[in-house]
């Protein structure tokens, strides 16, 4: 481990603390690596539910048991746990999408058959419609982001136990403008954002009661925290917008060797460099720092788009990732695409996503927006043209394609489909 390396439970041995201007420059150095767009990647995250009575909450030492189980399945994703008992699987970046396509149905099948023995299935649904939020891991990261998020309501516990999303990792870009250039991807993201919202909405319900939004998930990560979901505000460059974005939002915590994790209100990360905080800051520190930051499309080096709704069924989860890959990296339908969704700027106005009314419309009507859903339409056409280019199997296709008949050509998202909680006894109709 390298020495300015913080450990899971402790500050660095030996690191020199972190300058101002060497934040700057590692921040607009290491969220945005350049170069033509080739590898793809998906993180899919599921609720776990009992196969026969999915309404019910599944103790937590069948869920420890079963986690145990998973973890020792082969996979070539990366197998993590979410700190309700939602299961995460991360793809190792791949080389197109179709190879990570095929990876990721390879990994699911084994979880969802580990899973499977022990009475349990994987739910695709972006929030548990019926239980509230139960924190199984007790680690203090989670303790101090519980702390944290507290301070602005109840949607941070919400979100840690029981939420669920399909998150889709592209490269960021090339650094020469065009339709595949990083600039142009930074914007594309943030409107096409929205329309993800919308097409792929498939949360109405939480404990049991409809709450008046297509996404409650997306509307519970507008509602998670002052600042640190938003996405940076300007017109600036991404790399600089990003880079003062990250040193003016508030620290959630400062990690120690031995107890609780410090847990300061309002020490952002500039001001701890300037010495308002308990030691100082280190490179690690940063590192950590950018991961406790959930905006909608988050720079990793890659983009990382963090909008979209866990989807339901074996294959429901594939759509979001061919369509949202196809109309980035296919440099015909990224100006197709750019040029249907560069309106909707006129309908966010000013205020940075997810609080804006745009997404706000996403979230809360689904396509039951005209606007939206006509965004869509032309979006999913445009996809479809570009995924033969791309290689997509037949599969895929035909799988993209039933998705925009059965929805998105009838103004419809997922969330239309899925029956009132109150009224499914045993919850299947929820589980598909």
């Amino acid at each position: 481990m390298p020495p300015d390396t913080l450990g899971q439970h402790g500050p660095p041995v030996d690191a020199a603390p972190l300058g101002e201007e060497e934040a700057e420059d590692l921040l607009r150095g290491i969220c945005f690596k350049t170069g033509p767009p080739r590898t793809v990647g998906v993180e899919l995250e599921w609720l776990v539910h009992d196969r026969e009575h999915p309404e019910a909450l599944v103790p937590e030492d069948r869920l420890r048991a079963a986690a145990d189980a998973v973890r020792a399945t082969p996979l070539d994703a990366a197998l993590t746990f979410e700190p309700g008992g939602q299961l995460e699987l991360s793809s190792q970046p791949k080389g197109s999408l179709m190879e990570c396509v095929d990876a990721t149905a390879a990994d699911l099948a084994a979880v969802r058959d580990t899973l499977g023995r022990s009475g349990l299935t994987l739910a695709g649904i972006g929030v548990d419609p019926w239980n509230p939020p139960r924190r199984l891991l007790r680690e203090p990261r989670y303790d101090a982001m519980e702390a944290a998020l507290d301070r602005s309501g109840s949607a941070g516990r919400a979100m840690m136990c029981t939420s669920a999303s399909v998150q889709v990792c592209l490269d960021a870009g090339e650094e020469e403008p065009g339709p595949l250039g990083y600039g142009r991807r930074w914007q594309l993201g943030h409107l096409l954002g929205a329309v993800l919202v919308a097409a792929f909405a498939h949360s109405p319900f939480r404990q049991g009661r409809r709450t008046g939004w297509q996404s409650t998930r997306q509307a519970l990560w507008a509602d998670l925290d002052p600042a640190r979901t938003l996405a940076p505000q300007g017109r600036l460059d991404p790399r600089d917008a990003w880079a003062a974005h990250v040193l003016a939002t508030p620290v959630m915590c400062v990690r120690n060797t031995e107890g609780p994790w410090d847990v300061p209100e309002a020490l952002t990360f500039r001001d701890w460099i300037r010495g308002g905080g308990p030691r100082p800051p280190v490179r690690a520190d940063l590192d950590y720092h950018l991961t406790t930051l959930f905006p909608p499309v988050r720079p990793r080096g890659h983009l990382e788009l963090r909008m979209i709704d866990a989807q339901s069924g074996t294959d429901g989860w594939l759509v979001p990732l061919a369509v949202t890959t196809a109309l980035f990296d296919d440099p015909e339908a990224a100006e197709t695409v750019y040029r249907t969704v560069k309106p909707l700027a006129e309908t966010a106005g000013l205020p940075p996503a997810p609080r804006n009314p745009l997404w706000t419309a996403a979230a809360r009507d689904g396509l039951r927006d005209p606007e939206l859903a006509a965004a869509a339409a032309a979006c999913f056409t445009t996809a479809l043209e570009a995924l033969p280019r791309m290689g997509a199997s037949g599969h895929v296709l035909g799988t993209v394609a039933a998705f925009h008949e059965r929805y998105v050509a009838r103004g419809r998202c997922p969330a239309d489909d899925l029956p009132d909680p109150a009224q499914e006894p045993h919850g299947k109709g929820l589980v598909r």
